[in-house]
């Protein structure tokens, strides 16, 4: 297992030849490095909390 530390709540966009392509920046895609939409289930995130993600897409709130 291993866990990667991540805020980033939407994709970074990148020009190429003109042609936009987005990198995920939230660590959830499945399509890696290339964003698929799963930022989406960050909504609702709380600043200053710690989130696990599931590989089914379940979010739970780590306990400090």
């Amino acid at each position: 297992m291993r866990v990667v530390k991540k805020d980033a709540t939407g994709p970074l966009e990148v020009k190429v030849g003109g042609e936009s392509k987005w990198i995920c920046m939230c660590g959830l895609s499945v399509n890696q490095p290339f964003c698929d939409g799963s930022h989406k289930k960050t909504a609702g995130e709380e600043e200053g909390k710690i989130y696990f993600y599931e590989k089914d897409g379940t979010r739970r709130q780590v306990s400090m």
